[in-house]
């Protein structure tokens, strides 16, 4: 009953928050729900090793051999606990900005919220696609409808992206229903006893490969995320590239690996080559960029491509670096883009070239942008060190020539992460930060937050690895 209700309730949430016309009403509504749907997802921690209550199968169209089949195992459980962390802290942290149409946006992001939910529950094809489309829909109006100037032509992009690789993955499931024996059906597990021939394999492989790529994204795939980014409003975009890039990373370990097993093995040094490709080219292209929104954009390109690699190598160790990765990724990319969201709504720009000095005038927030930077450079004792270090031995063990390039990256992590920091904060201080001062207490008491969580799973990740360990071991295992 719990992965139904971390569906049912941001949904049900989401559809009233669209009748709610005053600002104050929307934003304090829809935190009310993100927080209880926060509670649920802890409660499926607390009750993971009851399969009761993490499982439910309704009949929905069994004529088509379909179910309304959820289920929640390790990695399952902590995405949705990912998900149901993020909204409330996006909602803290921009509930000081004004928004048009406050009550259908925060029902936009809600409902997002609960497609989500639905693609990491889902143990039906069908299902899954069904949830797949109901947190892209959302999204796409999300970022159409607030945001920058070029807002329109960017997501746009976003929108034929993300309608090709839909309309190929369900071409794809289409293909391998009628493929399960007797009277077909869309479950996970029928398509995981699926012998396809060689040749299939790598056809459809393709399909649902292409989808799934798009959505983290992954080079040469990535090109909608930069723009979609940059122009969408900073809470649309921390549900994007916190949240929603996970969904491809989830599809791809759940859905396509297992699905797959010869075509990966025979594609995965392309793919592994094509994600390190981009992970050094995107964190060159990073180097050079002027917009802090743009340079957290392909940082987290960078990132994904990692996971990536890590997945394709077939590894242990990389599998469970990817599983602590997502969850990390997740909330260090948050606090960068709280920092960013905060600094503009400081000294009203984007722009590095025109900051300088800001720690002078807000020293609080200087200290905490440090500390996210140190986590997105992996340095130890921060949450993404022990991330990496599992995903970067899973590819030494796979090759090590590959794997000596992909830590580049690493340095051109460093490069871009701390010139950032130089230029937002230190140096002289110039006209556009005189006036600056701490962000509000809502942002910092955010950030405090997440600076304890980034430490504690620092320190400590043995519970994050616990809880998907399980996981990794079976899906490895088909």
């Amino acid at each position: 009953m719990i992965p139904f209700l971390l569906i049912l309730v941001p949904l049900i949430g989401g559809l009233i928050s669209f009748l709610l016309k005053e600002d104050r009403a929307a934003k304090s509504w829809s935190l009310l729900i993100a927080l209880i749907t926060l509670a649920i997802s802890l409660s499926g921690i607390y009750f993971f090793n009851n399969a009761d209550a993490l499982t439910l199968d309704w009949p929905w169209m069994p004529a088509l051999g379909t179910s309304f089949n959820l289920h929640m195992d390790g990695m399952s459980s902590m995405l949705t606990l990912l998900t149901a962390i993020g909204l409330p802290v996006i909602f803290v942290a921009i509930y000081k900005n004004n928004y048009a149409k406050p009550g259908n946006f925060y029902a936009g992001m809600l409902l997002t919220q609960a497609g989500m939910m639905g693609v990491f529950v889902a143990a039906d094809a069908l299902v899954f696609y069904f949830f797949w489309e109901l947190a892209l829909i959302p999204a796409y109006f999300l970022a159409s409808n607030w945001g920058g100037e070029k807002r329109v032509a960017a997501t746009f992009k976003f929108f034929v992206y993300t309608f090709v690789g839909s309309l190929l993955m369900l071409i794809g499931i289409f293909y391998l229903y009628f493929q399960t024996p007797g009277n077909h059906s869309f479950s996970i597990d029928a398509f995981y006893h699926l012998h396809l021939k060689t040749s299939q394999q790598y056809f459809f492989f393709w399909l649902f490969f292409i989808a799934f790529a798009i959505k983290m994204p992954i080079f040469p795939f990535h090109t909608w995320q930069p723009d979609a980014y940059e122009q969408a409003s900073t809470g649309v975009t921390m549900l994007l590239s916190a949240l929603m890039v996970k969904m491809g990373v989830y599809a791809t370990i759940r859905w396509l690996v297992p699905v797959f097993p010869q075509a990966t093995n025979y594609f995965s040094m392309l793919i592994i080559i094509l994600s390190v490709i981009g992970m050094l080219y995107t964190s060159l292209i990073a180097i050079r960029q002027d917009d802090v929104k743009r340079v957290i954009a392909y940082s987290s390109i960078a990132h994904i491509g990692l996971m990536c690699a890590a997945i394709f190598a077939q590894k242990q160790a990389g599998w469970n670096g990817v599983m602590v990765q997502m969850f990390n990724h997740g909330i260090v990319v948050l606090g960068l883009w709280i920092v960013a969201d905060a600094i503009e709504q400081q000294i009203g720009t984007r722009k590095l070239s025109e900051m300088g000095g800001m720690a002078q005038k807000a020293p609080e927030l200087a200290l905490l942008f440090v500390i996210m930077a140190l986590a997105n450079v992996a340095l130890p004792l921060t949450n993404s060190f022990i991330g990496e270090f599992l995903m970067f031995n899973g590819l030494f063990q796979y090759n090590i020539v590959i794997a000596i390039f992909a830590l580049i990256t690493i340095i051109l992590t460093a490069v871009y992460t701390l010139n950032t920091v130089q230029k937002i904060f230190y140096g002289e201080l110039v006209s556009t930060t005189n006036n600056a001062i701490d962000a509000g207490l809502n942002v910092r008491l955010i950030l405090w937050v997440l600076v304890i969580v980034i430490f504690f799973f620092g320190i400590y990740p043995e519970p994050m690895i616990h809880l998907t360990n399980d996981t990794v071991n079976a899906l490895l295992a088909k």
